[in-house]
């Protein structure tokens, strides 16, 4: 499980080979079964995460009592409540594994130490930040640029293994649609 985190972190910075076990060593592995709570809204999330197999989602649940997902971690991303993590103050969401799914967590007292420890693991941190706030920055700005259809049509393009793998009422809700409109444009494309 830890080869795959290690795998990913050389990808972006290069670690001495004699640190990597030191490194991995803060890591806890965790085995999730479909639909179980990784954090709950209103609790402190304790732990970022890395997804090694599987993926999860972040949610919340609005004053009706609709699930709104805002995010998904498919295998080699990393998923927190990162307001809640960087504060150690109870967090706005929750984060589930959608199918059965294996993780690595990194506490947040153990990732301080590590990142003492392991300074360059500061620059890979920062590279994964920046990659994702990217990420959500382009999200927003087809949510204000892009009709309905073609933010679907361009989420399907940029990440087809989300269309597939993700049940269509949860990709409704991140895209912020009924699920019965999403089937639409699904069937409009098919045409």
């Amino acid at each position: 499980m830890q080869s795959a985190l290690q795998q990913h972190i050389q990808k972006f910075v290069s670690i001495p080979e004699e640190d990597m076990s030191g490194i991995l060593a803060y890591f806890t592995p965790m085995h999730l079964r479909k639909k179980e709570n990784l954090l709950v809204e209103g609790n402190v999330c304790h732990s970022n995460y890395f997804v090694v197999k599987g993926y999860l989602r972040m949610f919340y649940i609005n004053d009706k009592g609709d699930e709104k997902t805002i995010q998904f971690a498919l295998e080699n991303w990393w998923m927190a409540d990162y307001d809640s993590f960087s504060h150690q103050k109870p967090g706005l969401f929750s984060i589930q594994a959608v199918e059965r799914a294996e993780v690595l967590a990194l506490h947040y007292q153990a990732q301080e130490k590590m990142l003492q420890q392991y300074p360059l693991l500061e620059r890979y941190f920062r590279l994964m930040h920046q990659r994702a706030h990217a990420a959500s920055q382009q999200r927003i700005r087809g949510q204000y640029n892009l009709s309905r259809e073609d933010q679907y049509l361009n989420f399907a393009r940029r990440y087809p293994e989300f269309v597939q793998r993700v049940p269509q009422y949860l990709l409704a809700s991140f895209l912020g649609f009924t699920p019965e409109y999403l089937s639409e444009i699904r069937a409009k494309k098919r045409s």
